[in-house]
């Protein structure tokens, strides 16, 4: 992501066929807290495309450092989240969006993984 300065989409699918994913506001990057703007947003295509939005209670956007990736929070539980090998994952509702879990178990593990930066 190093010169990336656009928003990015994140796309995943799992070993259970679930298809989701997170459109972040700004790049991805190392960070001590969280970062990012109400612009962020969780996704899913399973039963049929649905987006969670920002719903207000808090700013828990986007949390990256060198061992995961983190989309959402709030009561010890992210929206979506990514071990650093970008193989193990897991989802939860979280305040942040407003989400149900995007996977169909807590944990999940990624078969397919794709990012996209826009210009």
């Amino acid at each position: 992501m190093q010169g990336q300065d656009t928003p990015i989409l994140l796309v995943i699918k799992d070993s259970d066929g679930q298809v989701f994913g997170a459109l972040a506001s700004e790049p991805f990057k190392v960070s001590d807290g969280f970062y990012g703007t109400g612009e962020t947003f969780l996704f899913t295509f399973n039963p049929e495309f649905e987006v969670f939005k920002w719903t207000g209670d808090n700013m828990f956007f986007i949390k990256g450092d060198m061992d995961s990736l983190a989309f959402g929070g709030g009561s010890g539980e992210f929206g979506l989240w990514l071990d650093g090998d970008l193989y193990h994952g897991r989802s939860h509702s979280c305040k942040t969006f407003g989400n149900p879990m995007l996977s169909k178990k807590e944990d999940f593990y990624v078969q397919d993984i794709e990012v996209w930066a826009f210009e």
